[in-house]
Order: structure tokens, then C-alpha cells, then sequence
């Protein structure tokens, strides 16, 4: 299998880029989709309930950011992950399908 490999620049162009507004997407979906309480999803992901509510209503990590079909999958992949602590997922995993997003632009 040809692997490429994982280039920092890469990493932190999703970090600064694209992992905030796909942390509130997820979040978002965690609490409106799966019905978490946001008090619940902020003990599972380890941050204070007042980020999770910013999260929910867009006022943090959130932009006009529009995800592919693939990118929007992995976010579901993320919230089910930390709804049931059962995960198939990892970052290397999130980035490899961003990076297919600024290949193209």
C-alpha cells in the first residue's frame, strides 16, 4: 500500500484552519443530533460547559466553512466516537481528508 507520508504543514494548516470549525460542528452535532446534554458532552471532551453552549450557538471555533460529504462523515465518525468512547478514528485520519480539501484549491 502506498502510504504518504504525513507532513507537519499539512497538520498545521488543519489545526489553525479547519479542526476549530469542525470541533463545533461535532460538538453541535453531539448535542442536537444525538442528545447529549452539553454538560455531558463538555465531562466527555474534558472543557467547560461554557464552551460546549459557545459551540452550539456559533459564537466559538465556528466559520462559513462548507465540508465536503467526506469531511462531514468524519465528523460523525468523531461524535459517535465520543458519544459511545468507542473510537475508529484519529487525527491522522481527520487531516489526510482535509488535505484532499487544499489540494484541490
Amino acid at each position: 500500500m502506498n502510504h504518504e507520508p504525513c507532513l507537519l504543514i499539512h497538520c498545521d494548516v488543519l489545526v489553525r484552519k479547519m479542526l476549530p470549525s469542525m470541533r463545533a460542528e461535532m460538538v453541535s452535532r453531539l448535542v442536537n443530533e444525538r442528545g447529549l446534554s452539553q454538560s455531558e458532552a463538555s465531562r466527555r471532551l474534558g472543557v467547560t460547559r461554557a464552551a460546549i453552549s459557545q459551540y452550539v450557538s456559533r459564537k466559538r471555533g465556528c466559520s462559513e466553512a462548507q465540508f465536503s460529504s467526506e469531511i462531514s462523515a468524519v465528523i460523525d465518525r468523531w461524535a459517535l466516537a465520543v458519544d459511545t468512547g468507542e473510537s475508529d478514528i484519529n487525527l491522522c485520519d481527520v487531516c489526510k481528508c482535509a488535505n484532499k480539501k487544499f489540494d484541490r484549491m
